[in-house]
């Protein structure tokens, strides 16, 4: 998974204790690191990595208040909140479920684009796009439409695995990131014809009505809560008769939780309700692993829709 974002204090000894700090919650001897760093934190008291790790120890430690209290001085010495504090504070239920914070997200990938691929493939079996391909070439199939699309865009377009998946099936991919890595990584594949940095939503706006005949997400709605506000963009954005695909990670409740692993995961029937509500037609919604995590299989749905 990602690189550990650190952001320095700015003062070298707060930082030597923040690193003494990261071995030791490594190694397991969580009081002594979390000692370290309240050390780290009265030398810089703005420190806001140093904040965030002792919220998590607090948390591996069942010190509930204590772990909010840190995320809060977290996100308080940080209000882009880069380390996604406000994550584990709705984790730990002191906030209300939320979207996440851009910064995080970008600071996340950006981190994350050199080793994305490896990792995802070889460490976590990455197929979200596989998935979505063969559930967009399935629904083409009953349809007795061809599988073959002048324009689409692929949001939240990473180091641009779905569009190698589609590579054959599509005149002119439009590739959209909020990381500036992924999007360097997605240029090298010369793949897309254009690319742009900006959140999902903030790119759609910007294509014309009716321009697009293919939209896929391959794992990039797990970082929406609410699904209504792309959809509806999607819907604008696709020509009559254009397919919308994506994965989402799913769980047996009801509506949108924030999971273990820090994505959402939204329940099947809230899916059905958002995509009716678009005014998509709904034509795949099945269960489909788009990765493992911790070595087991993620539940997850694969849906494909369509604008009527």
């Amino acid at each position: 998974m990602p690189l550990r974002l650190f952001l320095s204090s700015g003062d070298l000894m707060a930082d030597r204790r923040f690193e003494f700090a990261r071995d030791l919650q490594l190694k397991g001897d969580l009081p002594a690191a979390a000692d370290l760093l309240e050390q780290a934190i009265e030398l810089a008291p703005n420190f806001t990595s140093a904040w965030f790790t002792l919220g998590e120890i607090r948390g591996q430690l069942g010190e509930r208040d204590k772990a909010i209290a840190a995320f809060r001085e977290a996100r308080r010495s940080d209000p882009g909140d880069q380390h996604g504090a406000g994550l584990h504070l709705m984790r730990l239920g002191d906030e209300q479920l939320s979207e996440m914070p851009k910064a995080y997200v970008q600071a996340l990938f950006d981190q994350y684009a050199p080793r994305f691929e490896h990792a995802l493939i070889n460490d976590l079996g990455y197929r979200a796009p596989s998935l979505i391909f063969k559930a967009v070439l399935a629904a083409r199939v009953a349809a007795k439409k061809p599988a073959f699309f002048k324009r689409a865009i692929d949001l939240g377009c990473g180091t641009g695995l779905a569009a190698s998946a589609f590579a054959k099936q599509v005149d002119h991919f439009i590739g959209i990131d909020l990381s500036p890595g992924m999007i360097k990584e997605a240029r090298a594949t010369g793949l897309y014809a254009e690319l742009e940095v900006a959140d999902m939503i903030e790119g759609l706006c910007s294509e014309p009505d009716g321009s697009a005949n293919l939209i896929v997400a391959a794992d990039a709605f797990v970082y929406l809560s609410d699904l209504a506000p792309v959809l509806m963009e999607a819907r604008r954005v696709l020509a009559a008769g254009g397919t919308l695909a994506f994965t989402l990670e799913t769980h047996d409740g009801s509506g949108v939780i924030l999971g273990d692993g820090l994505r959402y995961a939204h329940a099947a029937e809230y899916v059905r309700g958002a995509i009716a509500k678009a005014g998509f037609k709904l034509l795949t919604l099945e269960p489909a692993s788009p990765r493992n995590e911790n070595n087991e299989p993620v539940r997850g749905l694969v849906v494909v829709a369509e604008k009527t």
